[in-house]
Formats: structure tokens, sequence, C-alpha cells
């Protein structure tokens, strides 16, 4: 009898701070993918953040406020690899270490229309392509968009509907450094983290 083939989904991000509507897209690609396992993947030095001169909340915090978020959640692991690589973190570096470590196994890595729109600024991303099937996320309705460059290049895609949802981590760190409440947007586990140990007081644009 044939072993059945595990379906593992890989959620990537800085997390700075990680919020209801990261939650959503996970619980949305655990349920319409049947996933196994979903790994949430913090980044350590995300390449595109360094480039435009912003650096990450420290790991230790983001960490933290990924557990309290996950709370009562099964199916979801956090995998801090990429905050213990050294230089800028690029997803194919990590999708090459799980593709080593779980053979057999279907990856699907999930990303925003916005990320798919960018996908051919990634490094090595037709590499990318053939590790993964790509989990494109967007509103109900809406064909994921892909630029020229990848519509080019055969991959393997499953659509995400979600909801429209306001809520990004620009604006919430925004919202914390007016000492405003961030229960509606974290949920009231990190929205009391991030005030206990005055996290985005003086937002530096991070």
């Amino acid at each position: 009898m044939a072993q059945r083939v595990r379906r593992i989904g890989l959620l990537g991000g800085t997390f700075d701070p990680p919020h209801l509507a990261h939650l959503a897209l996970a619980r949305q690609a655990r349920e319409e993918l049947r996933l196994d396992e979903l790994r949430w993947l913090p980044a350590g030095q995300p390449w595109q953040k360094l480039a435009q001169g912003r650096a990450p909340s420290a790991a230790a915090h983001r960490v933290a406020m990924l557990k309290l978020l996950l709370q009562g959640e099964p199916g979801f692991v956090i995998d801090e690899r990429e905050l213990h690589r050294s230089g800028p973190s690029y997803s194919i570096d990590t999708l090459r270490e799980l593709a080593s470590e779980l053979p057999g196994a279907q990856l699907f890595f999930v990303v925003g229309q916005d990320q798919y729109a960018r996908l051919h600024t990634w490094r090595d991303w037709r590499d990318m392509l053939k590790l993964v099937t790509l989990a494109v996320a967007g509103r109900a309705g809406d064909a994921p968009r892909a630029p020229p460059e990848v519509a080019a290049v055969p991959h393997r895609i499953e659509t995400l509907a979600l909801p429209p949802m306001a809520v990004a981590s620009t604006d919430i760190r925004a919202r914390a450094a007016r000492g405003e409440d961030l229960s509606s947007l974290v949920g009231p586990a990190v929205a009391a983290y991030i005030d206990l140990n005055a996290l985005y007081r003086v937002d530096t644009g991070s």
C-alpha cells in the first residue's frame, strides 16, 4: 500500500508583529489545502526590508508574539531556522533545506498576490517554482495575476480565497506608537505583550 504524501504548508514573513490577518490566512491554507502541518517561518534579516534600510524587531519578541497568537491552534509549527542563519534571509535557502529534510512531502508555499506579482525579483525564483506548489491568497473571485516573467515558466499553483481584512503590520506599529488598543488587530494576548514590552512606542519605520 502506497504511503500517503504529507502536505506541508509554509508561511514566511517578518511577523513584526504577527496579526489576525496572518492567522486567518494560515487557517484558510490549513483547511483549503488539507495540510498535515503549516510551518510559520519568521525571517531573520529579510533582504527586501534590509535593501530599504529597515530592520525588524528582535527575533525573541517576534517569536514570543507568534507563540501567543498560535496558542491552541492545531497543526501550526514555528520554524526558527531563518532567525539563526547569518546574513540576509532568502526563501530559496529555506525551501531547499526543507525539500531535503522532507523527501516525498508536497510543499505549499503560501504567498499573497502582492508577493506573487514580485516573485520574479526573488533570488533563484525559477528553482523555487520547481520545489513547491504556490498557494496564492487573494480576494474571493480574483484569479492570481502572474507577472509575465513568472507566467512564462510552468509552475504549480493553488488559489486561496480570503475575505478582505484591512490589517497591516505597518499600521499596527503606528497605532502602537500612539498608544492605541491593538486587541482587535493582533488579539488580546499579543496586544498585552506589545504593551508590557513597550514595543513600537517609537515608530522607526521598520
